[in-house]
């Protein structure tokens, strides 16, 4: 009868190769990627164009622009009435007036809406420069809002001056068509930033977004009620710094004979953003999120 053999004692697996050895560091199999801006500017992006607030805000604003600028552009060629000699392009201005309050909504949500849901904490902690995450959301939505614009605009203009060359319209001088696209496009959007640095500021969208409204509309609104004599000095001011009047002149269309003219609403609003930047990333430094 044969002895029974004692078990042959199991050889223990082989560790992973990337398992560090007693006593060494460990090392990650993940490859370490030093972070930069352009990772804040592709998680931006990727943030707001998937979101229903930019397909809905932008939608509506380009139905403005082109349902206006047409349907204005078709009643003034099927009147009786010419422009006597007035740029056709003028006729481009309800529409970029009223698409811009969708413009400064969409600014407002793109800081705000994030402390309202809570997503900022997940956002600061994907990304700790909290001064890389502001400059990241404003070159991200600055670009959208001027490219947007920027094409709204110019198909607007070549639509109102192909229909309307046999009205009476003044043919636009060169001028003329940078200020009334491109031009246009980079004061929307600045003012659309502005409004995404408000809402940084103030963290509450409905609050942010009523406030620059009221920026947009009540100095306008005001001026036309304060008819007292010793007002006047104040409503002249008050209707030639307004944003409406300030974007006719883009148009050559002046709602007043005096006050910014050319380029000018163009650096007062430069002027006012980079103001409110500086205020916001500051205020972002120093506030818990």
């Amino acid at each position: 009868m044969s002895t029974p053999q004692p078990p042959m004692p199991q050889q223990a697996a082989p560790a992973p190769s990337w398992h560090p050895a007693p006593g060494a560091a460990y090392t990650s199999p993940i490859p370490v990627v030093r972070t930069h801006l352009g990772h804040a500017v592709a998680a931006e992006w990727t943030k707001l164009r998937t979101v229903r607030s930019t397909v809905w805000t932008m939608g509506v604003y380009l139905l403005l622009m082109f349902g206006l600028g047409v349907l204005i552009t078709v009643v003034v060629a099927a009147s009786d009435q010419d422009l006597d000699g007035g740029p056709a392009l003028a006729l481009g201005f309800p529409g970029v007036l009223t698409g811009s309050i969708c413009v400064i909504t969409l600014g407002v949500l793109t800081t705000a809406s994030e402390y309202g849901t809570g997503l900022i904490r997940t956002t600061m902690t994907a990304c700790p420069g909290r001064g890389r995450v502001l400059v990241a959301k404003s070159i991200v939505f600055f670009t959208l809002a001027f490219v947007v614009t920027l094409v709204a605009t110019s198909v607007v203009a070549l639509f109102q001056v192909s229909v309307l060359e046999n009205h009476g319209g003044r043919e636009p001088t060169g001028a003329e068509w940078l200020k009334a696209t491109v031009g246009m496009s980079f004061y929307v959007a600045l003012l659309g930033l502005l409004s995404l640095l408000v809402g940084s500021v103030i963290r509450h969208s409905a609050g942010a977004i009523t406030l620059m409204i009221g920026v947009v509309l009540a100095p306008l609104v005001i001026a036309l009620f304060l008819i007292a004599s010793p007002l006047r000095s104040i409503q002249k001011a008050m209707v030639e710094y307004s944003i409406p009047n300030q974007l006719s002149i883009f148009y050559e269309n002046s709602l007043s004979q005096s006050g910014p003219d050319g380029w000018d609403p163009l650096w007062i609003v430069l002027g006012i953003t980079a103001v409110a930047f500086a205020g916001a990333y500051a205020l972002l430094e120093k506030r818990d999120v």
